[in-house]
């Protein structure tokens, strides 16, 4: 039987956790301040803390330090309804076990304590001074958990992999983790793969000694020995030339870099970022990107998500922008009416947040008297626009590029594109199917009317596949 100490004002959370900590055969004692949590603390020393952040006088942030003081490590998990990367990053750098946000599920509560209880005797982690970072904005559960993410291994050195549609905010995401790391006195080094032409990336990225192609005239510092003891953000990896994907893969393995021309290895020490709004994985499968590689740069995968998939930040992050458009000339600060906010959360944003900041300094710029309208938005970026690869997850857009993808592949062997279309079939009927069977509770006939064949047809394919039904 483990000892939990819940600290929290509001008595209907204390109740809650003390019921479930209570189910799971462990003593618990609940505070409802920082001050008597403390008390607490040094009467009886807890095995776990759960602690809310805003607690009536001294905050649970800076409890934390407190309880460490007095009666040394222990795992805190920290719980708010105010998250935001800040929140998130000073906790896990003070020492909080984890980091939720309310209001919370109390299964995913059971799984963080028993692990609390079961990483108790650990050591304590280095608290530290967090920075503030601007940029990253968002209170919905899918924000909070990339809050979580950058705070979780902003102190480590872990290699980080940032994936997610363009304009979501990787290369933010990249600086909060370098500012927060160890590494923050050190350069943040961004790099765009795709800007750098294909002759002259290996020179760019580790540089080259005079004379070592017709237009060297001076030695280059390549941008890996530039990030030296700090941060090397990689943007758009998968463009890395394949021929550079070896040579990259070493100097990242050995912390040595060999410029363009010489023989000598140059020491060089630093983190490496990566983002991609790709599927590495299926480059993989098609042999443009090596698989080592990968598996070098993705240590540790944060998945930044499209606009659309958190509405609720909308509204926020549009505030936020406006706060940096105020007119120059009066000195005017803009507002949003409700009809505009409502059209801005209709929108699907397949730009995501660049779109998002640029339509809102655009309303700026053409907004009369403070006041931003419907018709001050410029026209919504329609999803043509994108290129097919960057088409939102699960769209149709996606699935006909990765058929494209594994048409391309099939093609490549002449044995296999003599039956391709019957693969195909093969390929896309038994999940339909499946689907169909399912959603019709097993029932052949109305799931072959809802996929527009004749039942006969159908059973003689589940047969094919091996589908059973009822």
């Amino acid at each position: 039987m483990s000892k939990l100490l819940i600290v929290d004002d509001e008595e209907s959370i204390c109740w809650g956790l003390s019921q479930l900590g209570e189910s799971l055969g462990h003593q618990v004692r609940m505070a409802s301040s920082a001050e008597q949590a403390l008390n607490f603390a040094e009467e009886e020393r807890p095995d776990v803390v759960v602690m809310d952040v805003r607690l009536p006088g001294m905050d649970g942030l800076t409890a934390m330090q407190g309880l460490y003081d007095r009666i040394g490590p222990v795992p805190v998990i920290v719980i708010t309804a105010y998250g935001d990367l800040q929140t998130a990053v000073e906790a896990v750098r003070k020492g909080a076990f984890d980091y939720i946000v309310k209001p919370f599920d109390l299964n995913q509560m059971e799984r963080v304590l028993e692990k609390a209880i079961d990483e108790s005797q650990r050591d304590e982690l280095t608290p530290g001074e967090p920075k503030q970072v601007e940029g990253l904005v968002g209170s919905t559960p899918e924000m909070q958990n990339v809050f979580k993410s950058i705070a979780l291994v902003a102190g480590s050195e872990a290699s980080v992999l940032l994936s997610g549609e363009s304009g979501t905010g990787k290369e933010l995401a990249a600086q909060a983790i370098h500012r927060f790391s160890d590494r923050a006195a050190g350069p943040f080094v961004a790099v765009n793969i795709a800007s750098l032409s294909e002759g002259l990336a290996e020179s760019e990225l580790f540089g080259h000694v005079q004379g070592a192609f017709t237009s060297a005239e001076s030695a280059r510092v390549g941008f890996l020995e530039q990030a030296d003891q700090g941060t090397l953000f990689l943007d758009e990896v998968a463009d890395i030339p394949l021929a550079i994907q070896v040579k990259l893969l070493r100097a990242l393995e050995e912390g040595e870099v060999l410029p363009v021309g010489s023989n000598q290895r140059v020491k060089t020490s630093f983190r490496v970022i990566a983002a991609t709004h790709r599927n590495l994985e299926s480059l993989i499968k098609q042999g443009k990107f090596r698989h080592d590689l990968y598996f070098r740069l993705c240590t540790f995968q944060i998945d930044i998500p499209p606009l659309r998939k958190r509405v609720a930040d909308i509204r926020v992050l549009a505030e936020f922008f406006l706060e940096r458009f105020v007119d120059r000339q009066t000195g005017m600060q803009h507002r949003l009416t409700a009809e505009t906010v409502a059209e801005l959360e209709r929108r699907p944003w397949y730009g995501n947040v660049r779109e998002l900041r640029n339509a809102i300094e655009h309303a700026a710029l053409r907004a009369r008297g403070g006041t931003i309208l419907p018709e001050d938005l410029p026209t919504a970026v329609s999803q043509s626009f994108l290129g097919m690869d960057e088409a939102p997850a699960g769209s149709e857009a996606e699935i006909s590029v990765l058929l494209k993808e594994w048409a391309e592949a099939q093609l490549t062997d002449p044995e296999q594109a003599a039956n391709i279309y019957e693969q195909l079939l093969a390929l896309i009927e038994p999940p339909v199917m499946e689907v169909a069977l399912e959603k019709f509770h097993g029932q052949c006939a109305p799931a072959a009317r809802c996929l527009g064949l004749h039942r006969t047809t159908l059973s003689k394919k589940l047969k094919q596949y091996g589908i059973e039904n009822s």
